[in-house]
């Protein structure tokens, strides 16, 4: 099963639009920079540099809110940080909270000035001198691994909402590599290989690297599963001109326990597709 396949068969938000490269993350991320989105609800893999193009496009006039931030401490910075850009990162819980939701279905209002309201918790916002309701024009990006349409309160946020699954493929995400990584040995090898990645991710390059540096075996970065080995199998007889025919290499895949003829066609179109 690919990484793509794996992710649909998660919870995604029914209006969402599915971006395979990076160019089409960026032009989205540079239209919202523009004023022309009020909502964008970014949803994709760890790893895919999904927080660092928003903050190479956003470099001013921006307030971040990641980790383990409270609906109230994030109406707090909404309200300290009005007008801004709101960035609002990896807080996955935000959805699935009543008074998360809320204040995403205040946001998300079509109107250019947004009404933001919070009614309980009154004597810490007296501490912090935060009235219980004002107003604000800040567009707001949600960055989230794994949002979950769990209601029909999250349902109108998505309806109000630009929804984005970002699904790159090994590929998409080795050529954005090259624009950074430095090592071409280990950027190469990884090349040859990835049809036997899982999951594409940025972190493969910076932990085979670490592994390298540290003198360890940083080719383990791919896990050698079953299907790694079919796949290794497959890459090596494609590469062996010693057969004269793909039904000749297929049969010497059934004879080193890659499978059957149809196993063997299928990994070599999985190949194929990767490296075109």
């Amino acid at each position: 099963m690919t990484h793509a396949s794996r992710q649909k068969r998660k919870s995604v938000p029914r209006n969402a639009l599915i971006l395979t490269t990076y160019e089409e993350l960026e032009n989205f991320v540079r239209a919202f920079a523009g004023g022309h989105l009020n909502l964008v609800i970014r949803v994709g893999a760890r790893g895919l540099a999904k927080s660092r193009i928003v903050q190479k496009t956003l470099s001013k006039d921006i307030c971040w809110i990641e980790g383990n931030a409270s609906p109230f401490r994030i109406y707090v910075e909404l309200y300290k940080h009005r007008d801004q850009f709101i960035v609002i990162d990896d807080v996955d819980s935000l959805h699935a909270d009543k008074n998360g939701v809320r204040l995403l279905k205040n946001l998300c209002q079509t109107e250019p000035e947004k009404r933001v309201t919070w009614y309980t918790a009154a004597k810490g916002l007296e501490r912090e001198g935060i009235p219980r309701e004002f107003t604000t024009s800040s567009r707001v990006v949600i960055i989230s691994n794994d949002w979950k349409s769990t209601n029909h309160n999250t349902a109108a946020v998505e309806d109000r909402s630009q929804v984005l699954l970002f699904q790159p493929t090994a590929l998409e995400v080795h050529l954005r590599a090259k624009k950074w990584f430095d090592d071409p040995e280990i950027f190469d090898w990884i090349g040859e290989r990835l049809a036997q990645i899982p999951s594409p991710s940025m972190r493969l390059y910076y932990r085979a690297r670490e592994l390298k540096n540290a003198g360890l075996d940083w080719k383990r970065v791919i896990p050698d599963s079953v299907g790694n080995k079919r796949t290794r199998l497959a890459l090596e007889l494609l590469r062996d001109e010693t057969y004269a025919t793909q039904e000749a290499r297929a049969q010497q895949f059934i004879l080193q326990g890659g499978g059957c003829r149809a196993t063997y066609f299928n990994y070599v179109r999985r190949l194929r597709s990767v490296s075109s």
